[in-house]
């Protein structure tokens, strides 16, 4: 008999089809998972402590090929957050569950008809998202945000929900009410995203040991690749040192300017094996192709992550097409211009959000520029020429953090700069003295830049963009690093992600060149919610 006012009617006598396709959706689940990434804790062990140099010499006698799970030995990161992700999903959907009864369906949850839907539907969906990378792309790359999530599990949520909601109607379960559904379907995916960034910090922060990275290819790349991972030791990569049959380095140089050399790539196997290495980076070395190649079959034969950093890598962004002629691979690079509709689509969320922001956190800006007011002689804001879009000039605003004479005093603290590289730099000195008390308490947590919100009011900026340099600054700006001019700059961007003033100057024209011609609206969404936590870190703000 059907329950009028119940989510799910329960039938007395579940039909033989019904288990039995219960059961074979289960059983394919098991099989998919099993023959997947996704394999068993006896495979997990603890990673061997670093051996001294004098143990990795060269054997004469050949290393045997390691067999096909030797790969899940070694990468643990995988392992854990592979599973960490499969049990957030879980508890998810069993708490998406538990709202919609709070909410007032009647689930008969001492039903077994209704548990064995569930744990077909949670097959299902495993099923989907494994297909769809939703698992296995935490282990390819080196730190993957959940923002990146949120199109694949919308998207899967959604199928998930209506394929459930036409097997209840088909097999005469239930009949699901529309706001009941649309309900669930929310439900399940802010709970699942919710779930899966709490799954990665956990793993990250407490089961996991930073993955030990070695790098092919000693040149600039490599050691740039170097630089960078150990400047964000949140990316969990351990670089233990590089091979390279012609480095660029010294290999007898000193552990405090940099992972060491290890040697030549003949003795890859046997750091691979003695470092229990999980991850190879490429990073142009002078070998031959044909010899890189082996090397990479090599690796991946003993279960080692490999990362090649492409040629041209400084104009190949995440936007990139890869397509292909006959077999052959081509990289497809979007031309750098924004169409009228994206430019749109880009000014209307510029606008909703600077809008929303500046009502919201209307009394903070007033309490702001009457304590700089009280503090210091100055006006509250200060305002400064910039370059914008298309070569026009404009003013940007901030708060006045420095005191007034801050300028006349910026030659005689020349030597403090931290940026030190040769060419053009811009000038940035942690702690500096030019800043007042109450300067420091805004630069910390960015609340300085806040009144840009009226220039991106204006039109003059955008919420997210390439950097709004200053005259001098973008004097040093030539070639194709021009094209950042394209679009609009931003109050942040990707050099406010990835390291704010920490980032040199070339670097930093390179991340906006590779914004302009990568640019997407959820990019700009992503790049918005990553500014958040980069903002608490407090890192670089100075």
């Amino acid at each position: 008999m059907r329950d009028e006012e119940g989510y799910v009617r329960a039938i007395r006598g579940w039909g033989g089809f019904e288990i039995l396709w219960s059961v074979l959706l289960g059983g394919f689940a098991a099989a998919w998972l099993h023959g997947s990434q996704l394999t068993w804790g006896s495979e997990l062990v603890e990673p061997a402590p670093l051996p001294v140099r004098e143990e990795l010499e060269p054997k004469p006698v050949p290393l045997p090929v390691a067999p096909a799970f030797e790969s899940h030995r070694l990468r643990r990161r995988g392992w854990l957050l592979r599973r960490a992700l499969l049990v957030a999903d879980l508890i998810a959907l069993a708490c998406a569950v538990v709202a919609l009864d709070v909410l007032g369906a009647s689930i008969a949850l001492g039903n077994p008809a209704i548990w064995a839907f569930g744990a077909a539907v949670f097959c299902a969906w495993v099923l989907f998202a494994q297909g769809y990378g939703l698992y296995a792309n935490d282990e390819i790359q080196a730190v993957r945000p959940t923002a990146d999530d949120v199109p694949g599990v919308i998207l899967l949520a959604t199928l998930t929900t209506w394929l459930g909601v036409l097997a209840l109607n088909g097999t005469g379960i239930g009949h699901p009410q529309l706001g009941l559904t649309t309900a669930f379907w929310l439900a399940a995916i802010t709970l699942m995203l919710t779930f899966r960034a709490g799954a990665r910090s956990v793993v990250r922060r407490r089961f996991v040991p930073r993955e030990r990275t070695l790098i092919v290819g000693a040149g600039r790349v490599g050691s740039e690749i170097a630089r960078r991972l150990g400047r964000r030791p949140e990316y969990g990569l351990e670089v233990i040192g590089f091979l390279d049959d012609d480095p660029l380095h010294d290999p007898l140089r000193s552990l405090e300017d940099g992972p060491p050399q290890l040697g030549a790539t003949s003795r890859i196997e046997a750091v691979l094996r003695g470092y229990r290495v999980e991850r190879v980076i490429f990073a142009f070395s002078r070998m031959p192709a044909r010899e890189q190649i082996e090397l990479f079959q090599r690796c991946m034969e003993l279960g080692v992550q490999v990362d090649i950093v492409p040629r041209l890598y400084e104009v190949i962004g995440s936007r990139m097409q890869v397509h292909d002629v006959e077999g052959l691979p081509l990289v497809g690079l979007r031309a750098p211009r924004l169409s009228r509709s994206s430019w749109l689509l880009k000014r209307g969320l510029d606008v909703f959000v600077s809008v929303a922001l500046l009502v919201l956190l209307a009394p903070l800006l007033v309490y702001a520029a009457l304590r700089i007011k009280l503090e210091s002689q100055g006006p509250a804001l200060f305002r400064q020429e910039r370059m914008g879009a298309e070569g026009r000039r404009f003013t940007i605003f901030k708060f006045r953090t420095m005191y007034a004479d801050a300028e006349e005093r910026k030659a005689e603290l020349a030597h403090l700069n931290i940026h030190t590289e040769d060419g053009p730099r811009m000038f940035k000195i942690p702690n500096d003295p030019r800043i007042t008390p109450f300067g420091h308490f805004l630069r910390r947590w960015s609340i300085d830049e806040l009144p840009q919100l009226w220039n991106v009011l204006r039109g003059e900026m955008s919420l997210v963009g390439p950097r709004p340099l200053i005259l001098a600054e973008d004097e040093n700006v030539v070639g194709a690093g021009r094209e950042r001019l394209r679009l609009t700059p931003g109050v942040t961007g990707l050099w406010q992600v990835l390291g704010r003033s920490d980032i040199p100057f070339r670097e930093m024209i390179t991340l906006d060149y590779l914004y302009v011609t990568n640019w997407s609206l959820w990019g700009d969404v992503k790049l918005l919610a990553r500014t958040v936590p980069r903002v608490l870190q407090k890192s670089g703000a100075y």
